[in-house]
């Protein structure tokens, strides 16, 4: 038997490979195009979705992943992304268990092989898209994949777009529900070749089983249960060979030959599309249960056409991110982390030029249309049709057509609709073949294709390595928008560059007045740099634009405060717990309270000097609560208790905070100076050398220990002590005043001994 190849097979000059081999070589390259990022950091939703998400942590239930989102928050909630991905948040959970805690290198190994392993995978669903291939040699039967098949897994493997899948470990929850997806439509359809063998028992087998792998595909991201769709449309258009052409014909024709096409009274199809139905009702209905009955709640920033007034105009925007979309499948060169807030600027007149890529786009697309499901040609009607199916039905919930999405393009959302773009590309490039007699030419440009996007590949997987880098390489692209500039601004301030992230937050207000975020974190900054009166101004007016944003509202409450506006600062604290009930470092600051101008160890707590131990106790007691690892609350209610006499009870509380915080040396310390005055001496100096060991340059540690050993009578110790103290601190006044007063007694005790 001769090998049964395709015109497509004309356009890459080598010879057909055996699928190990060709396997071989699209998994290897997916590798080599990602493997920079292998030790990159977490960057960007990383550390919401990974780092400070606990349900990865041990001590969390497992139960619990089924009730929380992508970010760890409860389902139920009102400020929850309504993101659903169990299976995935899972796996994040094996790799925080197997890495020993929060080691990217391990996470991003994942991700890449996880992308290898899509490509490999591609081989086999490209041979399905476009017939197969077999081939008989001296009377041994081999499969073997067609030069198209690896040439659609090529490029798929090496395209740009997926960097931020591969390369952002959130990204996994699009390579997860691309493998399970493609396993449901590969295994959709071995229910063709087994039920020809088998019998309908296994037919239904295996269309059962690739629902269950849908709904798999659903529980890693929403996006998988487009899978029955693209399955129907196989079922119908390609195995049913449904003619859309001859049936519109025959409907306006009113021919009564209808009634009697085949495909009308197959009952097996009218079986499998009832299964397929029957299983995207239930799987819609249980995750609408799960959600909580509630779509999520997005802003104008995130998706500003949709909140558009008028119809028109949201279309016109729509329309025009699906041409963006198809311009980054074409030509992926401008890439960003986000496209949101100012990136893309609303069309608002159909005069606009952008309406040019509109009319462009829908231009090809119905021109493939029109091919795909009126050609005569059954091999390229095939194509074509799951081509578009492919490139547009796992596109469809990014669409904004059933229900308002929180992005304005994503590029994340593209690694499934990759695959149709890869289908019509190579037809493409075949069809060019087939037509010229250049096609060593033709050969040619794929080939400056997949090495240009190899390299475009190794160059983003780079820029995502780091936060800084990630965040900068996306000025040039999108300088409009202000939440990279705010992104920059927050990676210069964890670093300590506050006058550059000044700038950066600033050109955030300016580009996007009402972006409550950066004003916050501006606030904070010129809160530092002691510029109370503009930090007020900024933080006032993040809380009248969003009169719920807690975190603003306590920053505002620390600005008054230190502007010794105590009772707006009061008021300011309570408004953010009314916010969030849960706000450790509102209760802790809310008991703070402070005079201004006064360090935390000295301090006199304005509770305190009206009286109110009892409320300072209990904000402080509730941060611990809410909080217990909260060593500043703790270390306040000892204090406390110990200034107002409570000796009893300060011990209590610090022996329960070194329970829950066993190494933390202030407590050591806190908890040695009410011992200390109970006159539990060997168990104060105990807590003292432990503290010094774990803090030797501490000068107060040194100097209360003094104090203890003079106390003791250990006058010594006490003199070595004080002597450490000065020479850590020689401004100490309370010290060099107690060393002066141990020495004048040593003085007389030699003088009496004289």
């Amino acid at each position: 038997m001769a090998v049964l190849d395709t015109d497509l097979d004309h356009i890459l000059p080598s010879s057909v490979l055996p699928p190990f081999w060709a396997k071989l070589v699209v998994g290897s390259v997916a590798i080599v195009c990602f493997a920079r990022s292998y030790d990159g950091d977490f960057v960007f939703d990383d550390s919401e979705a990974i780092v400070n998400n606990k349900d990865l942590q041990a001590e969390t239930p497992l139960g619990d992943l089924w009730h929380h989102d992508f970010w760890g928050s409860r389902l139920s909630s009102n400020t929850s992304h309504k993101s659903y991905r169990p299976l995935t948040v899972l796996t994040f959970r094996i790799n925080y268990y197997l890495s020993g805690g929060f080691h990217p290198v391990g996470f991003h190994m994942v991700n890449i092989l996880l992308h290898s392993g899509i490509s490999v995978l591609m081989v086999d669903v490209f041979s399905v898209l476009f017939g197969g291939l077999q081939y008989t040699s001296k009377g041994r039967r081999l499969h073997l994949a067609p030069r198209a098949s690896l040439l659609a897994a090529l490029l798929f493997a090496v395209h740009p777009v997926h960097t931020e899948c591969v390369a952002g470990v959130v990204g996994r929850a699009d390579l997860l529900c691309a493998l399970f997806f493609l396993l449901s439509f590969l295994g959709y359809c071995k229910a063709f070749r087994e039920s020809n063998k088998e019998g309908a028992h296994s037919s239904t087998f295996w269309v059962l089983l690739s629902i269950f792998l849908g709904a798999v595909a659903m529980l890693c991201k929403e996006q998988g249960i487009t899978v029955l769709g693209l399955n129907a449309v196989f079922d119908i258009l390609v195995i049913g060979k449904f003619n859309v052409l001859e049936i519109v014909q025959k409907v306006l024709h009113k021919d009564k030959s209808l009634e009697n096409l085949g495909m009308l009274r197959n009952g097996g199809l009218l079986f499998r599309m009832t299964l397929l139905t029957s299983g995207g009702a239930g799987m819609l209905y249980v995750r609408w249960r799960i959600m909580g009955t509630g779509p999520p709640a997005f802003t104008e920033v995130d998706n500003p056409a949709s909140f558009a007034d008028s119809m028109l105009v949201r279309a016109i925007n729509y329309n025009y991110y699906y041409s963006l979309n198809a311009w980054l499948l074409l030509c992926p060169w401008w890439l960003c982390f986000d496209w949101s807030m100012g990136c893309i600027p609303l069309i608002k007149s159909v005069s606009d030029w952008r309406v040019i890529a509109l009319a462009a786009l829908w231009f090809c697309l119905i021109g493939l249309i029109c091919q795909a499901l009126c050609s005569e040609d059954g091999h390229k009607r095939r194509i074509l049709t799951l081509g578009l199916g492919f490139l547009v039905i796992p596109f469809l919930p990014a669409s904004n057509l059933f229900f308002r999405v929180g992005f304005v393009v994503a590029e994340r959302v593209l690694y499934l609709p990759s695959v149709g773009y890869c289908v019509l590309l190579t037809f493409g490039f075949g069809a060019l073949s087939k037509h010229t007699k250049k096609k060593k030419l033709i050969a040619a440009v794929v080939l400056g294709i997949l090495f240009i996007n190899t390299l475009r590949c190794v160059k983003r997987s780079g820029e995502w390595r780091s936060e800084e880098q990630l965040f900068r390489s996306a000025l040039s692209v999108c300088p409009l928008n202000a939440k990279v500039h705010y992104n920059i601004g927050k990676n210069l301030a964890d670093k300590g560059n506050q006058t550059a992230a000044i700038r950066y937050y600033r050109e955030a207000v300016r580009l996007n007045p009402k972006y409550v975020h950066a004003m916050n974190n501006l606030g904070n900054i010129l809160k530092e740099r002691n510029e109370l009166q503009e930090a007020e101004e900024l933080l006032s007016l993040a809380v009248q634009i969003q009169p719920d944003f807690a975190a603003a509202w306590m920053n505002l409450g620390i600005v008054q405060n230190s502007l010794k506006r105590f009772e707006a600062a009061e008021q300011s604290y309570r408004t953010a717990i009314k916010h969030r009930r849960k706000y450790p470092d509102c209760y802790y600051n809310l008991g703070r309270l402070t005079q201004a101008g006064r360090g935390p160890e000295t301090t006199l707590h304005k509770y305190a000097d009206l009286n109110r131990h009892v409320d300072a106790l209990n904000a402080w007691r509730n941060a611990t609560v809410l909080k217990p690892e909260h060593s500043l609350a703790w270390n306040n209610m000892i204090i406390l208790l110990d200034n107002t006499g409570n000796l009893a009870q300060a011990e209590a509380v610090g022996r329960e905070a070194l329970e829950l915080i066993p190494n933390d040396h202030s407590l050591m310390f806190s908890l040695a100076n009410v011992l200390g005055k109970s006159q539990k001496y060997k168990e104060s100096e105990a807590l003292f050398l432990k503290a010094i060991k774990a803090n030797p340059n501490a000068a107060s540690y040194h100097g209360n220990l003094a104090v203890l050993y003079h106390r003791w009578g250990h006058l010594d110790l006490a003199k070595k002590h004080y002597e450490i103290s000065l020479q850590l601190d020689p401004m100490a006044s309370g010290t060099k005043e107690n060393y002066g007063l141990l020495r004048r007694k040593l003085e007389l005790m030699q003088k009496k001994d004289v």
